[in-house]
């Protein structure tokens, strides 16, 4: 019996020994200061590298809901340099983007706005469906299927081929901001209304929230090895590891700088944060 005693207590503490390793934790992730723009951009609300040399940065440039003409699209480079600032004009509150092949997707308030790199020009237009639209973020899947967050209306429009339509609508969304394609049957989405990041099963429709705690969700971009980095608009950044474990990278808060829809760039390990009102991209390391 005492064997018996002693070996349970050796197995106890030997998986307490296990639990406080450092392997057994996620590894600390952290951000340093590569660099930042000056201060020419108007209200940067996303950025999203072309998979080549630039990025594009989505200005409001007046208020996120004006039907004023005034946003525009900037190209920037990977060291920081505004290379076109006006790169595409005429665009209402633009804010999140996605890109496939040679189109830009961008969101315009009330409609989806299909812009052509070669020549910075629209080419087509999908109007939101009903009154009140707020079109937020975009992505898009590997085979050019956009989905479109409404954070508004609580929807979710999808753009498959030439078929524009509601994918998703109701209170469960919670206020969708952030979308992030994962592979043909998931969604990841940013829940404002929540401060959550939550899964979108594209089959079933059902949602799973994966990590909560934060104010205003934005941005969501994939870090690798199934985890996320995820902005928070009121200044925070977050780690968000496969297992839900959430770790804050970024509080800008107390200097009332915000961190709008990120971009990272899993080669140069380089995370791109839109300051809003501060007129300016910032760049981070990230380091483990």
């Amino acid at each position: 019996m005492k064997r018996i005693l002693l070996f349970s207590l050796a197995l106890h503490v030997g998986a307490l020994l296990l639990a406080l390793t450092p392997a057994a934790r996620p590894k600390p992730v952290k951000l340093v200061k590569v660099w930042e723009t000056d201060t020419t951009l108007r209200t940067p609300e996303s950025v999203l590298y072309d998979g080549k040399s630039t990025l594009y940065v989505a200005n409001i440039d007046g208020k996120s809901d004006s039907l004023d003409g005034s946003g525009f699209i900037s190209k920037v480079s990977l060291d920081g340099k505004i290379e076109n600032l006006h790169w595409t004009s005429g665009l209402n509150a633009p804010k999140g983007m996605g890109l496939y092949k040679n189109r830009l997707y961008v969101t315009d308030v009330y409609r989806l706005v299909a812009i052509n790199t070669e020549n910075g020009q629209a080419e087509k237009t999908w109007d939101a469906v009903g009154k009140g639209a707020f079109l937020n973020d975009v992505t898009v899947d590997k085979d050019g299927t956009v989905y479109v967050s409404d954070s508004r209306a609580d929807k979710l429009y999808r753009l498959k081929g030439d078929k524009w339509e509601v994918f998703m609508e109701g209170e469960q969304l919670n206020k969708p901001n952030g979308v992030l394609a994962v592979g043909k049957d998931r969604l990841m989405v940013g829940s404002t209304k929540i401060g959550a990041l939550r899964t979108l099963d594209l089959n079933t429709k059902t949602m799973k929230t994966v990590a909560d705690g934060m104010v205003n969700t934005d941005g969501i971009v994939p870090e690798g090895k199934g985890n996320f980095i995820v902005s928070d608009w009121s200044g925070q950044v977050f780690h968000v590891s496969a297992d839900g474990t959430k770790q804050q990278l970024l509080d800008t808060r107390s200097d009332k700088v915000n961190a709008a829809d990120i971009e990272y760039i899993p080669k140069e390990k380089l995370l791109i944060v839109p300051t809003f009102f501060k007129n300016k991209l910032v760049a981070y390391r990230l380091e483990k």
